[in-house]
């Protein structure tokens, strides 16, 4: 148990830190990565409480297994990385020659279909794995299932485009996309 928890740190912050690397240099930018990684990171945390209440109390069991958040975090940020890559990308496509706000407009609703059905398809197959009668499987699977329904409901439908919304121009920053092109809305 002691070797998981040193290794969670080690995994947490390795991925938190390459993941963050490969955002910015895909966008050029340092605003958007980081609330992407900090949105996937909230995710994580609704989805270890949600499902540590629902195994406690609703399948009155101890808890978690030990090593189940270790799994839940990896899956968790590479689903949700992807997700927010997908639409702030569109983001920042849409952004040229038109208001802020109808570019994240166009994007979720050019997005919106494929990463909701993404989505439903992944937490759907997890979801698959709840009548496994290993508690470990059953566990997981309920897990990433509630975590990437919340993420494509939630933090991909309403969280990071309202964020974005708010940011505006700045997302782009430090990067010359941020000066221009972008109208004001």
């Amino acid at each position: 148990m002691a070797t998981n928890e040193g290794d969670f740190g080690i995994v947490v912050g390795s991925a938190i830190v390459g993941i963050l690397l490969v955002i910015i240099l895909l966008l050029r930018s340092i605003v958007a990565p980081l609330y992407m990684i900090l949105t996937v990171l909230l995710n994580y945390g609704a989805t270890l409480g949600i499902t540590t209440w629902f195994f406690s109390k609703i399948l009155d069991q101890s808890g978690m297994i030990y090593m189940l958040p270790i799994f839940i975090f990896i899956i968790l940020v590479a689903l949700g990385a992807d997700y927010n890559i997908f639409l702030v990308s569109r983001i920042r496509e849409e952004t040229n020659g038109q208001p802020f706000k109808e570019a994240v407009s166009h994007a979720i609703a050019n997005t919106g279909g494929v990463i909701t059905s993404c989505g439903i398809i992944v937490a759907g197959t997890f979801a698959t794995l709840t009548v496994s009668p290993l508690q470990m499987v059953m566990q997981l699977g309920t897990a990433i299932a509630i975590g990437v329904l919340v993420d494509t409901f939630i933090v991909r439908a309403l969280l990071v485009p309202a964020i974005a919304t708010l940011v505006g121009r700045w997302n782009w920053w430090p990067s010359r996309f941020s000066k221009r092109n972008n109208k004001p809305g």
